[in-house]
């Protein structure tokens, strides 16, 4: 059999890792061409919130398809656009008035930089400087890797991204990192841009929601935008619908995708005051927000966004994460009773450890061992190095969560 000539993502092929086919996916799991069952326990990359093939939303894209697949969005509209607009302005804080759609988190976080300076621009007051938080991930877009965190990920990059001002993670008390924010916040830059609650890519790594809300009470004291990029951390994965609800704040510019359309489709939307909005209102056609994509508010992606808004409306979606929280922590207890596992910790239906490595990070040699073992384990568990983490799909059944810290426990004992 010819190999394929697909080149796939954060993929080093010169590892001969094989690349399983998945011929289709139902619940919480993947079915393989060669008929084995996958449990999905990251979600696909964190989108799948509710269920793989959702009826509800499989539906509303197939009769989509049957009136209008794709329209251009610069000056024209359509009715699942609108309803998803009307339906995040019924779910989301109210001081959130407008919606900007895009079609993925990282361009979603293009938007909202975009958007943070041109405020300023507009508004006769330029800030050029963004400040990020240590560790941070933010997508692989140019905008977005130059406001995460510098290393592997983007090193060959690094001609191509701007200078940004870094906090250090906001461990124990945050003292450090409310001071240093406190520090730079006096020299007038544009905005904060954070992963509320947890940092994902950068190793799953959990703050307080009280010192969230520190930052937040600082960027607003000194005029400094806030940022909140809830593409992973959105959509219930923290405990609640956003995880900025827990520390009681609302951020000037909210960036949503993933679990916007339950995994299904790819869509983002960025979120803003009216503030930033009115500041590029104007008769100057100069002062427009200058930014689009020819897939903005893809009608199919539309109507899979519409139909998740209407779940998350109409059923009791947050008691689902409540229950698989509590069920999460009782297999985390049992987990970090290893002597191998170090840093057992949960975020709403969140877990994560450390496996015990000579070498940690993302280039832990650790990581391909563990991935192949997950593998004939018939599990889908990406870990980040020695980091591994399970993000599964609310509809996860009690006997494939113990599947997944089963094959967990069976590749600490044997990578």
């Amino acid at each position: 059999m010819t190999a394929s000539p697909i080149w796939h993502p954060f993929t080093q092929h010169g590892l001969g890792e094989p690349s399983p086919q998945v011929a289709r996916a139902e619940g919480a799991a993947l079915f393989i061409a060669d008929g084995r069952r996958i449990v999905d326990a990251i979600s696909s990359w964190w989108v799948t919130t509710h269920e793989h093939c959702h009826p509800r939303i499989m539906t509303a894209i197939a009769e989509q398809a049957r009136n209008l697949d794709q329209i251009i969005f610069a000056g024209w509209t359509h009715e699942p656009a609108e309803a998803v607009a009307r339906g995040l302005r019924e779910l989301m804080p109210d001081e959130l008035t407008r919606i900007f759609f895009s079609d993925s988190g990282s361009t979603s976080v293009e938007v909202a930089l975009k958007m943070a300076l041109g405020y300023w621009a507009n508004t006769g007051r330029p800030r050029h400087k963004i400040l990020v938080l240590e560790h941070a991930y933010h997508g692989d877009t140019v905008g977005a890797m130059s406001v995460g965190a510098r290393g592997v990920f983007n090193a060959a990059y690094a001609p191509l991204l701007f200078d940004v001002e870094t906090l250090p993670f906001p461990a124990g008390d945050g003292a450090a990192t409310l001071e240093r924010l406190t520090a730079l916040c006096r020299e007038d830059p544009a905005a904060l841009i954070v992963e509320p609650l947890i940092c994902g890519a950068g190793g799953m790594k959990i703050y307080d929601a009280a010192i969230l809300a520190e930052m937040r009470r600082i960027c607003t004291a000194h005029d400094v935008l806030f940022i909140a990029d809830e593409v992973m951390t959105g959509w219930g994965r923290t405990g609640t619908l956003l995880a900025c609800e827990q520390a009681g704040i609302v951020p000037d510019i909210l960036c949503l995708s993933k679990g916007l359309t339950g995994g299904a489709m790819p869509l983002a939307v960025t979120m803003a005051s009216e503030p930033i909005f009115a500041a590029h209102l104007s008769q100057d056609r100069a002062r427009m927000f200058f930014h689009s994509s020819s897939y903005t508010a893809n009608p199919l992606a539309c109507a899979a966004a519409a139909a998740n808004i209407a779940i998350w409306q109409d059923e009791p979606v947050i008691e689902r994460v409540g229950r698989l929280a509590e069920r999460q922590t009782r297999h985390l207890e049992k987990l970090a009773q290893n002597p191998r596992i170090a840093n057992a910790r949960r975020a709403g239906t969140i877990t994560a450890v450390e496996i015990e490595d000579s070498h940690s990070g993302y280039l832990s040699d650790l990581g391909p061992k563990l991935l192949a073992r997950f593998r004939q384990s018939d599990l889908l568990l990406r870990p980040l190095g020695n980091t591994v983490y399970v993000m599964p799909p609310y509809c996860v059944s009690d006997e494939d969560l113990a599947s997944i810290y089963d094959g967990i426990e069976d590749a600490v004992a044997n990578c």
